[in-house]
């Protein structure tokens, strides 16, 4: 059954984040979802007529995590964002982050610096699935870097065309105004 893009158009007029920067970042997510089925599809008739031991087989199966991750890893972004306000102190994640960094600010403070790196890729806060704890994660690329056994809680794109458009170079200003839109309860419902 191929996947189907969700519908983020709720997002368009947050503040900080114009239509065109939206829909072009929509248009690409939609091209991950389009191209996680096509390469799902010639897998699964490569694995029918026997050809799992050719280059291409192999190539398509890492490919796969490419864009499987890049459609995810969008679904968590834009599904953190739509809210507004700061995290509420008396939270469960607020206390989560407090917990294992000092304070919700500090863990913040780390979140931002880790986004503010050289560089194209994500940053996510992680639980380990095992322990409870929590990583700032930055991850080069979709299919690198992802912790294993530890789930996504809180995520923001960092590639360029997520700010360019809108920000040019200031990274730091997007950063700004992706935390001006952040839906905490969404991040926080991912929370174990």
């Amino acid at each position: 059954m191929p996947y189907a893009a969700k519908e983020y158009g709720k997002l368009i007029g947050m503040e900080g984040f114009s239509e065109t920067l939206l829909k072009n970042h929509f248009t690409l997510y939609q091209g991950y979802v389009a191209n996680t089925n096509k390469v799902s599809d010639i897998l699964t008739a490569m694995l029918a007529e026997g050809k799992t031991a050719v280059p291409e087989y192999a190539e398509l199966k890492r490919r796969f995590g490419w864009e499987w991750n890049g459609m995810r890893l969008h679904e968590l972004y834009f599904g953190n964002l739509g809210g507004k306000g700061a995290l509420d102190p008396a939270s469960k994640l607020a206390k989560a982050v407090a917990a294992e960094f000092g304070s919700a600010s500090m863990w913040e403070a780390d979140f931002r610096a880790t986004g503010a790196m050289r560089g194209i890729g994500w940053v996510v806060l992680y639980q380990d699935r095992e322990s409870g704890r929590l990583f700032n994660q930055w991850i080069n690329e979709h299919d690198a870097a992802n912790l294993a056994g530890a789930a996504p809680v809180f995520v923001m794109d960092v590639f360029e065309h997520a700010f360019m458009i809108d920000y040019g170079l200031k990274r730091a200003d997007y950063i700004g105004a992706f935390f001006k839109n952040v839906d905490w309860k969404a991040a926080e419902a991912r929370l174990a």
